[in-house]
């Protein structure tokens, strides 16, 4: 139906049974893993559907990412020192500051004999170990299946492509990834596991994409280098490193991931997963992001081998919006998991056409003289590790205090700074939910249920979803003779059953009947009869390498995923003709559910009343508790989140030990209306709040 009336579910429909939420898809489906077969994406059919949709993603990208908004640029103290020569080209070792007590290192590349502005890319490395600095041993193999044409490229791989980028004019920056090769001050894969940091989107990946966006920051540094013709490229983790970069940083003009893109395994390292990263997307999609600057791929025989089939012509549809089908390209060779010769050179034609070499015809590598791995590292006795250089737990506790101090500056002053302020507030809370209010066209009715009159008391329940996500969500309208438009969504931990006692409303049920109001009673996932359902969490075995991010990169949180069954009776309600005004309402634990749902119920929602319950997610020290939500401190916690209700009604009780309500009390006195915002610390009794609510 394209526009669900409550009034039509009042028609005699006959009697039909309830489905139990046991049906839940969410209930009776594994959850999502970095290794599913299959990750399908259907792309948006028009251009204004697409920018509407990248204009989201982009936003969940950025906060599962860290960088919303992004951290301070703090100096970078770049240090380039012993040049190398080679025949035409010059090898320099670099390392810089990324944040306050972390270096990046690598290898700058720079062609000789060249004027004018030149192109530059960002040579990133997968899980090589030891890649920068590294030799490989299997030459033989190499020059049998033709994956390498020489000796000095089969054994130094990683240098044959940046070395052969710089003889094509390139200035070329081959940084490490996080624990490998010179940047050994925090081990890959370890540190921010915790729960603290998960809380405040402290993570390995985002470390890592901040370092990458860091060294675009260290080219635009170098004199030579043409701003407007950077490019980045890498395989395997290197490659996700290359499509995420370019997603979030429009500095970025042309990517070449290579090895990994695919609607296959998605990334299978920390450093490749993070919270909200692939929740409701996947690679493919935000591969797309980058359109229409130019975007190529190599696919190999491993979780890419599709990419022509499978990715691309998706990736194409987008393209071809912006008129720019042929800046997509993505091309299949027969080879293990590789950035071998033949694919160096698919990238060099890419970035030839891209980036504007002005080399004719296609490329074939030449023979190159490597340097040592030795004389490679940027470490040595003149130039030693610096001596601020932080551990995991020490750049911990610096973006900590970095965050609060960028959270406390954004504090709303004015009508300008509280319009910011919400933006940003209201965007982390929409990814961490993934999810916002949708429109009555995009419900759909599991069963329509009965109307059933009890004691005297016109009620129907009914079970409702989402269009196509196979949810049961079960909902009890109740009402009296004298419905007077305002209706009340009662949300409780114990579901519909706490409307009633000895068969009986409430009191506070009851009174909002004596009001002429409506009662819209619902069972969120896991609550009410199946709120003991397990759920796993952290504790999946996809992956030897135990992660939080492994989860919440692909699924929603389990108070996510109540947010998300709230906004789903809201838009219900407000497709009800006869809806004047529409109340929210929460009770206990379920309080701080209803405070998060409703900063995306923009205008819609009239007044709030929610119990507190004394909540701060300071207090979530399990990934297993139902209030983990990652990235929740970053923004500041509850209160501050509820800052994206201001300017409309709120009532916040049982708020004692709820933390300060600074940010959220500036945001109503920002808009002019702080009468609007009542809290207490004590709890208020339930007919005082429907009393409030109805007034």
């Amino acid at each position: 139906m394209n526009r669900i009336l409550i009034t039509t579910l009042f028609v005699a429909l006959g009697a039909l049974p309830l489905v139990a939420q046991d049906k839940d898809k969410r209930l009776t489906t594994p959850p999502k893993h970095y290794n599913l077969k299959y990750f399908p994406w259907d792309p948006p059919a028009t251009k204004d559907a697409w920018e509407a949709r990248k204009s989201v993603l982009k936003e969940q990208l950025l906060v599962s990412q860290g960088m919303w908004p992004l951290p301070e640029k703090v100096a970078m103290n770049a240090v380039i020192h012993g040049k190398i020569d080679r025949d035409d080209y010059t090898v320099e070792k670099v390392f810089f500051v990324s944040h306050p007590g972390h270096y990046v290192t690598g290898n700058l590349y720079r062609p000789k004999g060249k004027t004018g502005k030149r192109p530059a890319v960002l040579y990133t490395h997968g899980h090589w170990s030891n890649a920068r600095l590294s030799t490989a041993n299997t030459w033989k193999k190499d020059k049998e299946t033709g994956a390498e044409a020489t000796e000095e490229s089969s054994k130094f791989f990683h240098q044959a492509g940046c070395a052969m980028l710089a003889r094509l004019g390139c200035v070329v920056f081959h940084l490490d990834m996080v624990g490998n090769s010179d940047s050994m001050q925090i081990t890959h894969r370890d540190g921010f596991k915790d729960v603290d940091a998960q809380l405040r989107l402290q993570t390995f990946m985002n470390l890592q994409t901040w370092n990458c966006v860091r060294s675009v920051d260290f080219l635009l540094t170098i004199p030579e280098v043409d701003p407007t013709r950077i490019g980045v490229t890498g395989a395997s983790g290197g490659g996700t490193q290359s499509f995420v970069l370019a997603a979030v940083d429009d500095r970025v003009a042309a990517s070449f991931p290579a090895v990994m893109v695919s609607t296959s395994m998605q990334g299978g390292c920390i450093c490749e997963n993070t919270s909200y990263l692939r929740v409701g997307t996947a690679n493919i999609e935000l591969s797309a992001l980058i359109a229409p600057r130019p975007l190529g791929m190599t696919g190999a025989n491993d979780w890419t081998v599709e990419i022509e089939k499978k990715g691309l012509p998706e990736l194409k549809q987008i393209y071809k919006m912006y008129g720019a089908e042929d800046k997509v390209m993505a091309k299949h060779l027969s080879f293990p998991h590789n950035y071998n010769q033949p694919s160096r050179e698919v990238m060099y034609d890419f970035f030839n056409k891209h980036l504007n070499f002005g080399v004719t015809g296609a490329i074939k590598e030449k023979p190159f003289a490597p340097v040592d791995p030795k004389l490679l590292s940027v470490y040595d006795d003149k130039h030693p590790l610096p001596a601020d250089a932080a551990t995991a737990v020490a750049l911990k506790r610096t973006l900590t205090e970095a965050q609060e101090k960028q959270l406390l500056a954004a504090t709303p002053k004015d009508a300008a700074s509280l319009a910011a302020f919400q933006k940003m507030e209201h965007a982390a809370l929409r990814a961490m939910m993934t999810d916002q209010l949708p429109a009555a066209s995009d419900i759909d009715f599991v069963e329509p249920g009965e109307k059933v009159v009890k004691a005297g008391l016109n009620t129907r329940s009914m079970t409702i979803s989402r269009k196509g996500q196979g949810e049961h969500v079960k909902i009890l309208i109740v009402s009296g003779k004298n419905f007077d438009g305002r209706g009340v969504i009662w949300v409780h931990p114990e579901g519909i059953t706490s409307l009633w006692k000895n068969e009986k409303l409430v009191p506070a049920a009851q009174a909002i009947i004596d009001k002429g109001a409506g009662i819209l009673a619902v069972d969120l996932f896991r609550t009410g009869p199946t709120g003991k359902e397990e759920r796993p969490t952290t504790n999946m075995t996809v992956s030897k390498l135990a992660y939080a991010g492994y989860f919440y990169g692909y699924n929603r949180a389990l108070v996510a995923e109540r947010v998300h069954d709230i906004l789903t009776t809201v838009a219900l309600v407000k497709s009800y003709e006869k809806t004047k005004t529409i109340h929210l309402v929460g009770f206990e634990k379920a309080g701080p559910w209803v405070v998060l749902a409703r900063g995306l119920c923009g205008d819609v929602v009239s007044r709030t009343a929610a119990d507190v319950n004394g909540f701060r997610f300071e207090q979530v020290k399990d990934f297993d508790d139902e209030m983990m939500l990652p990235g929740a401190l970053k923004y500041g916690g509850l209160l501050t989140l509820a800052s994206t209700i201001a300017p409309n009604e709120l009532y916040l009780h049982n708020a004692k030990g709820a933390g300060l309500a600074t940010q959220l009390t500036a945001a109503y006195q920002a808009a002019g209306k702080a009468d609007r915002l009542q809290r207490s610390d004590a709890k208020s009794d339930a007919v005082a709040v429907v009393n409030w609510l109805l007034r």
